[in-house]
């Protein structure tokens, strides 16, 4: 059995090639359909689902509670002890997987199997061409050319079997249905659930704070906090994790409009417009039925709620449509998740920045100007990318004063949900945030700088399959 990260690993290859991830969907789909997982609908979503995030690369969801949330619509708060649906389902899957190899696994080019331990699957590939041709109407074995030397040994299966698993991230992906009815059904269920991904707060703490603190490999210890986690979790005053509002995100871009921070405080999402057609103004309303949060904000604030955790700290974690503008005029900090399009909220600091989110004239979409562009850097940043293209975007990490106030704000914005979520990993990651602050001049440990970083983020089918830091400026003031 292969580790996770030679799993991840492989798939990262793997996902590049087009004609490979559809032959694996079709073959899941000849699974679920087939003798062994007929009459499980339930052992079908899951197979489906977990190969669907793997192959998107979307390896955060493939854990016991995400899954709960996303795939059997629990509560965030469910009980995993008490409920195990999750770890049921999966060792059903197991034993059907093994009836269905049994009986077709010689005339297969692939074989799945899901290790004990782990919901990320393992994907081994043999080259046959007639099943290829009934699969992707082109001979297995252009796979095999176009990828030599990728593919190992997967033990405990014939020797002629070679396993792939991938990699790379993007959204989270929705189980595939039984019926066109039962599809139109869960899209009804998936547009209702998602609005309990908003208490975060009870499922990032149920997550972490029962949990043992991670620590770095052969310590003790956790890893010792640096900027600007020192300033926000060493503070007396509460921190507060906001989270984006992507469906006021989506009603700009059906509107051709864009909401104030101060229409969006008083609650006044739809633009004054009579030339809305009706059909328009259903489908916002229906956008605004409760609070939803970003798929990334939720690992992002699993991540955070840890390093809180390991300084004995609590993150309180709300949705950015729940804040007031009297929310802000205290001493509490703050960490902001999203662009000025997912979270209006951002633009009260934006002007405090060198690095400016706005909207560009012609192609209406986010931008990042430089006004104070130094030796080597750019006036403008303008992403080839948009969200769940491959290409390149950009994303901000901004540590900066709250105006008039003592406490301290983190911004965390991408100019797509995958920038936003490379910009999550990147503050998190302790000790590659330290290098960072070191090349840009700044002591990790302290004294209280204020500063922003500026992180290109390379995208592949959805996911930052690269990102690094491409400018640093220090803000003036502490």
């Amino acid at each position: 059995m292969h580790s996770v990260e030679e799993r991840e690993a492989a798939i990262a290859h793997m996902a590049e090639s087009e004609e490979w991830t559809t032959a694996v969907r079709a073959h899941v789909q000849e699974i679920v359909e087939g003798e062994a997982f007929r009459g499980s609908g339930r052992c079908g979503r899951f197979l489906t689902y977990i190969v669907n995030q793997s192959i998107a690369g979307h390896f955060e969801s493939l854990k016991e509670r995400m899954i709960g949330l996303e795939l059997f619509e629990r509560s965030p708060a469910y009980d995993t002890g008490e409920d195990a649906i999750v770890r049921v389902t999966a060792s059903d899957v197991r034993k059907r997987l093994l009836q269905h190899y049994g009986k077709y696994g010689a005339a297969s080019e692939f074989r799945i199997s899901l290790p004990l331990g782990s919901y990320i699957p393992e994907i081994a590939y043999e080259a046959k061409s007639k099943a290829a041709q009934s699969v992707t109407g082109k001979p297995v074995g252009d796979l095999q050319a176009a990828f030599p030397g990728s593919v190992t040994s997967h033990p405990g299966i014939s020797p002629d079997h070679k396993t792939v698993t991938e990699q790379a991230f993007s959204g989270p992906a929705v189980a595939e249905p039984e019926t066109a009815l039962s599809d139109r059904k869960t899209g009804l269920r998936w547009l209702l659930f998602a609005a309990g991904i908003v208490l975060l707060n009870i499922a990032v703490w149920s997550l972490v704070w029962k949990r043992p603190p991670r620590v770095e490999s052969g310590s003790g210890n956790a890893p010792a906090l640096v900027l600007p986690w020192t300033a926000l979790l060493n503070s007396a005053h509460p921190s507060h994790l906001i989270t984006s509002d992507p469906d006021i995100a989506a009603i700009q871009r059906l509107t051709q409009s864009r909401i104030s921070v101060s229409e969006y405080a008083n609650r006044h999402y739809l633009p004054e417009d009579a030339s809305l057609s009706p059909d328009i103004k259903k489908f916002s309303l229906t956008l605004l039925r409760g609070d939803k949060a970003a798929a990334q904000d939720t690992q992002i604030a699993v991540n955070v709620a840890e390093l809180a955790r390991n300084s004995s700290k609590k993150i309180d974690v709300q949705v950015a449509r729940n804040l007031q503008f009297s929310d802000l005029k205290t001493d509490d900090n703050f960490i902001f998740l999203g662009s000025p399009y997912s979270d209006p909220w951002f633009s009260v600091f934006n002007d405090l920045l060198d690095f400016r989110i706005f909207v560009e004239a012609d192609s209406k979409e986010e931008a990042i100007q430089n006004v104070h562009p130094r030796a080597n850097e750019e006036p403008f940043y303008t992403p080839t990318a948009r969200g769940g293209a491959t290409g390149q975007s950009f994303a901000l990490v901004a540590f900066v004063a709250n105006p008039d106030q003592d406490g301290q704000v983190l911004l965390l914005a991408g100019l797509n949900g995958e920038g936003t979520q490379a910009a999550g990993k990147f503050i998190t990651d302790l000790p590659r945030l330290s290098t960072a602050l070191q090349n840009c001049g700044i002591s990790p440990l302290g004294p209280l700088k204020h500063f922003e970083m500026l992180l290109r983020v390379n995208t592949m089918a959805g996911y930052p399959s690269q990102f690094d830091v491409v400018a640093c400026h220090v803000l003036p003031g502490a």
